[in-house]
């Protein structure tokens, strides 16, 4: 079953990891990675990565990106996004908590931005908008 608009928003605002692809060379399949993201229904989808890593590079040079969340329970969902890269922005402590936030138990939080900070580098924010859509919803088995 197709998914509706509202279904398909909320979906996707559910903390779930994402698997980011973003076409890195025209002669290889999309680099595809796991990643933490943030999105509000209505507005854009946002990830942190270093400013120097192969996805950021590779979004640098497409100028967009899509995203794909899944579950298989209750019943096998999914929802795929796809869109331009509508600006950067600096990374910021309040950032990195509420992402680490949306993920992590809270007893954890802390000790994970603090261990981010200190040993995974530099991070900035890349914003994209959703433009395009796949959202199904297969029952459950």
């Amino acid at each position: 079953m197709t998914l509706s608009r509202d279904e398909r928003e909320q979906f996707l605002a559910e903390p779930h990891i994402g698997a980011l692809s973003v076409v890195e060379r025209p002669d290889r399949a999309p680099l595809t990675v796991p990643i933490w993201y943030q999105y509000t229904p209505g507005g854009e989808l946002w990830v942190r990565t270093g400013p120097d890593s192969r996805k950021a590079r590779a979004i640098r040079s497409a100028g967009r990106f899509s995203l794909m969340v899944q579950r298989a329970e209750p019943s096998v969902r999914y929802v795929w996004v796809e869109g331009p890269v509508t600006r950067t922005a600096p990374d910021s402590r309040d950032r990195s908590w509420e992402l680490a936030a949306r993920y992590l138990p809270q007893e954890k939080v802390a000790g994970f931005v603090e261990y981010d900070a200190a040993h995974l580098g530099e991070h900035f924010l890349i914003y994209m908008r959703p433009e395009r859509w796949a959202a199904t919803d297969l029952g459950a088995f």
